[in-house]
C-alpha cells in the first residue's frame, strides 16, 4: 500500500498571477495619476518666477514618478497585464487636481502631495508584505524602493508646510478618499 503525500494549501499562501496583475495595474495607474498631478501643479507654478523653488521641487518629484511609471510600463508588458481602462479619467483628474491645488497656493499643493503619498505609502507597504509572503522578492524590493521615494515626497511636503494649508483637514481627507477609491477601482477596471 503506497501513501501519497499531499500538499496542503493554507489560506493566504496561495497567490495568483491575477493578484500580481492587479497590483501592477493599480500601481501603474497611480504613478500615471501622480505624474499628471505634478504636471498640473507645474503648469501653474512654472509661469511665476517667484515660485521657481516649488516648481523645481515638483519637477524633481515628477521625474521620480515618471521613473516609477516607466518601470510599471515595462512590468505591464513583461507580465502581460492590461492597464486600467480608466487612464483617460486619471489623466484629467490628476492634472485637474494638480492645477486646483496649485491655484490654492504652495501649501495646498504640498497638502495634495502629503495626502496622496500618505495613502500610497500604506498601499505599497501592504503590497510589499504580500509579495514577500508570496516569494516575489524582486518585485517586493522594487515596490519597497518606490514606497521609500514616495515617503520622501510626503516628508518634503510636510516640511514645506502641507499641514498649514487653509482647510487642510478637509482637503487632505477628500484627496485621501479619492486616492482610496481610485485604488479600488483601478485594481479591477
Amino acid at each position: 500500500m503506497s501513501f501519497e503525500r499531499k500538499t496542503v494549501r493554507r489560506p493566504g499562501n496561495v497567490r495568483s498571477a491575477d493578484r500580481t496583475g492587479e497590483m501592477i495595474r493599480v500601481d501603474h495607474a497611480g504613478e500615471y495619476g501622480a505624474v499628471q498631478i505634478y504636471k498640473g501643479q507645474r503648469a501653474v507654478f512654472a509661469r511665476l518666477p517667484e515660485k521657481a523653488r516649488i516648481a523645481g521641487q515638483l519637477k524633481r518629484m515628477e521625474a521620480d514618478e515618471q521613473h516609477h511609471l516607466d518601470a510599471f510600463d515595462k512590468l505591464l508588458m513583461e507580465r502581460k497585464v492590461r492597464p486600467t481602462a480608466l487612464g483617460p479619467i486619471w489623466n484629467v483628474a490628476g492634472y485637474g487636481l494638480g492645477v486646483v491645488t496649485a491655484l490654492m497656493g504652495e501649501k495646498a499643493a504640498h497638502a495634495c502631495t502629503e495626502a496622496v503619498e500618505s495613502v500610497i505609502e500604506g498601499h505599497y507597504d501592504a503590497q510589499v508584505e504580500e509579495l514577500e509572503a508570496a516569494g516575489e522578492t524582486e518585485l517586493a524590493a522594487t515596490f519597497a524602493r518606490f514606497r521609500d521615494e514616495e515617503t520622501e515626497h510626503k516628508d518634503l511636503a510636510v516640511g514645506e508646510g502641507a499641514k498649514e494649508a487653509i482647510g487642510y483637514p478637509l482637503l487632505s481627507a477628500a484627496i485621501k478618499a479619492g486616492c482610496r477609491l481610485a485604488i479600488r477601482v483601478s485594481e479591477k477596471v
